[in-house]
């Protein structure tokens, strides 16, 4: 079962495994990015990361066994590098992750094209159209790098494009 849904670029690091696995139940982590699943040193340092049970896939793998994790009584992270491939998981592919309803956004780096929303949360037109589909699917989305620094939920900055 999933226990907590979280977007962050860095994928895993501290913040996912000391702060919100406190705040969260967590027996391990699905990490979900193409790149990450077949660069085996980029793998082999996400599983370095925490002493919990680390699965890095491709988004193909975890489509082939989502079922196989929603029955799962182990309760697991799912974080995808960016709110693009949240989408195709629970927007496209109708993923339902347990009784969570609330994405976590957490670090999205500044680059050329996005917009600053708060202290390293940055995001592009795409990736607003991203979560724009998740929040119209049932969910809140939520910007948070730690718990108690929430900058605010995507109703706050909708609007900052086109919403």
């Amino acid at each position: 079962m999933i226990s907590f849904v979280r977007v962050d670029d860095r994928i895993i690091h501290g913040q996912v495994v000391t702060r919100w696995s406190k705040e969260y139940p967590c027996d391990g982590i699905i990490a979900v990015n193409d790149k990450a699943a077949t660069t085996p040193v980029l793998k082999k340092s996400f599983q370095a990361s925490t002493d919990k049970k680390v699965f890095v896939w491709t988004m193909q793998h975890f489509l082939d066994v989502q079922e196989k994790v929603l029955k799962s009584k182990k309760q697991y992270f799912l974080i995808t590098k960016n709110p693009i491939d949240m989408k195709k998981i629970l927007v496209d592919n109708k993923f339902v992750p347990s009784n969570v309803k609330r994405i976590i956004i957490g670090p999205c780096n500044d680059r050329p094209g996005a917009t600053k929303l708060g202290n390293n949360q940055s995001i592009t037109q795409e990736e607003a159209d991203a979560l724009e589909a998740i929040t119209q699917a049932g969910y809140e989305v939520e910007f948070a790098l730690v718990k108690e620094s929430s900058i605010g939920t995507w109703d706050k900055f909708r609007s900052k494009f086109g919403y």
